[in-house]
């Protein structure tokens, strides 16, 4: 029985209790059946009978439906998003790869499609090819012998995603955002139809979550976990509170000097600086309910005709980058190094520093919340990094050498045309984390466990960015989270990371919020890593439809094999 409870109108009601009269005769019969023909009609048109529903336009999402059709199974993708391809055709241009030769399936032929795309000489509208040479990542963006480009602009992302869905035909209903509250019906442990706050209601045989924040997985009961884990949960290193721990360059003790966290340095009485917790940290290796700062991938050119000047925001509060003046103040002039080059005189802007783009405390709650609270950190998001080029491009206390450089860039007038040349897509970089049938972790990642039953591989380093930005019992501003730990070599990932625990959805799979710790999660969550699960998720739903069993039942060795054939990597020994 379904557990969502369909409401009957009141005319819908009315209409009933004239065909169950008795002097409805053949009238009421015929009225019957084109209710019934109309009724079909509908359910059919929204996906009745369809093999599989995607919901989310992620690239896990595409590359999903795109590997379901090529298995001769219908599929429809059901997504909240006007554009495919999520966060790859949101800014995320300069690809975070780490072994490329892991890399492979329909996550290859993504990069092999950017790769033609920029082989023609059309492709090179502000910037000549051999101007942009072989720039990125430590080896050559464009790889010769495979065919393969890793770094791309976004227009050109999501033309490569809208190509697949027109090539296989795959249906995309947009801007159809799930009813979280009642929108899941389930016949027992069975996902049988999501419904749309639009009212549409796509019913499927599988489904797959492939969106960023898990919303079908926890609306279906699923089990997840949001914020960090004790380090003794897992018996992981890395995980929990990191206080005292200083990877990368993006905190404060790369400065020459401390720095006062007070409006009135050295003084707690005037106050806290904007954008600093007065909470505890926590103690080192306790778990929270902290996420990861998220940030707007920006597309950034500094060519004259395509380029928009960086406005001043509205309400704009120039108090708000106080710490980031005294960051300038200390010496800090790492401005520019992550405005990584991508094509046509482009950047893939990232967070770099002690106070940069991540907006650092400021997405809590953002996993569980509401869509319209979700609208408002998203908004606050967009006005802090607006805000934090605007300060660096115009205020008097930015270096003079530092604002002439940044005024120098704005918005690429060619990308994000429909929303003012900003992305449409932030980078929630962790949100619900499902808790699956196996669960990843750092011990799988640094090969201190073996991992049974591949569907895929990772390789980038362990990589949390900061999470909170606090005051240290000295009396300084200090950031809190930033891990960047190397794995051993590329890594497997199980196919239990991508299946709920057995009795809570058996035709649904969960290729983005996989079942993994905080910490692992670090580097599995990078977007070819999302292709390669995809792909691997839409194959085992796929073969469990062929096998009427459930997803926690499909045999491995059958799975493993068509993974294979499909160009998969599923370990090292794998055909390349």
């Amino acid at each position: 029985m379904f557990e969502r409870i369909m409401i009957i109108t009141k005319p819908e009601t009315r209409r009933r209790e004239r065909m169950r009269s008795p002097r409805g005769g053949v009238r009421a019969a015929a009225v019957w059946r084109g209710f019934l023909c109309g009724l079909l009609f509908e359910v059919g048109a929204m996906g009745a009978g369809t093999d599989l529903v995607v919901y989310g336009g992620t690239a896990a999402g595409v590359m999903a439906a795109v590997q379901a059709r090529r298995m001769g199974k219908s599929v429809v993708i059901v997504c909240p998003d006007r554009h495919l391809g999520g966060l790859s055709s949101g800014g995320l241009g300069f690809t975070d790869t780490g072994n490329k030769a892991v890399i492979g399936g329909l996550a290859r032929e993504f990069y092999h499609r950017v790769w033609r795309h920029y082989d023609k000489p059309d492709a090179w509208i502000w910037q000549k090819k051999e101007a942009y040479g072989n720039k990125g990542q430590g080896t050559p963006a464009i790889d010769g012998a495979q065919r393969t480009m890793w770094i791309f602009e976004p227009h050109v992302a999501e033309r490569i995603f809208e190509d697949f869905v027109r090539e296989h035909e795959i249906p995309v209903h947009r801007g159809e955002w799930l009813d979280r509250t009642r929108g899941v019906a389930k016949q027992g442990a069975r996902v049988a139809s999501i419904t749309t706050l639009s009212g549409r209601t796509f019913a499927g045989r599988m489904f797959i979550d492939a969106t960023y924040e898990g919303d079908l997985m926890a609306a279906a009961g699923v089990s997840y976990h949001v914020g960090r884990e004790a380090r003794s949960v897992y018996d992981e290193q890395w995980n929990g509170v990191q206080t005292g721990v200083l990877h990368h360059r993006h905190h404060f003790g790369v400065l020459s000097q401390p720095i006062s966290p007070y409006v009135v340095p050295g003084d707690p009485r005037s106050g806290v600086l904007p954008r600093i917790s007065s909470a505890p940290p926590g103690e080192y290796g306790q778990g929270d309910r902290r996420v990861q700062a998220y940030c707007y991938r920006v597309c950034l050119s500094d060519h004259p005709d395509n380029r928009i000047p960086f406005p001043r925001p509205a309400g704009y509060d120039p108090g708000q980058y106080e710490l980031l003046a005294r960051i300038f103040d200390a010496g800090w002039r790492e401005t520019f190094d992550k405005f990584d080059p991508i094509p046509n005189r482009k950047t893939d802007t990232n967070n770099h520093g002690p106070m940069s783009t991540d907006n650092i405390g400021q997405n809590y709650d953002y996993p569980e919340a509401s869509y319209e609270r979700r609208r408002e950190i998203l908004e606050e998001h967009e006005n802090y990094q607006k805000g934090w080029f605007y300060f660096i491009a115009n205020d008097a206390r930015v270096p003079a050498e530092v604002r002439e450089r940044m005024r120098r860039w704005g918005l690429a007038a060619d990308e994000f045309k429909d929303n003012g040349g900003w992305p449409h897509q932030i980078y929630v970089r962790e949100a619900r984390r499902m808790i699956g049938h196996s669960v990843m972790t750092e011990n799988e990642l640094l090969k201190k466990r073996p991992t049974p039953d591949s569907v895929g591989m990772g390789s980038y380093t362990i990589d949390s960015h900061n999470v909170q930005r606090y005051i240290t019992p000295e009396g300084q501003v200090q950031n809190e989270g930033d891990i960047g730990v190397p794995t051993k070599g590329p890594y497997a990932i199980a196919y239990g990371a991508l299946v709920p625990k057995r009795g809570q959805a058996e035709n649904l799979l969960v290729p983005v919020c996989v079942s993994s710790s905080h910490i692992a999660f670090g580097s599995i969550r990078m977007e070819p890593v999302f292709m390669i699960l995809g792909q691997s998720a839409a194959t085992a739903a796929a073969l469990a439809l062929d096998g009427a069993v459930a997803v926690q039942d499909v045999p491995y060795p059958k799975l493993r094999e068509r993974l294979l054939g499909d160009g998969q990597i599923l370990d090292a020994g794998s055909p390349q």
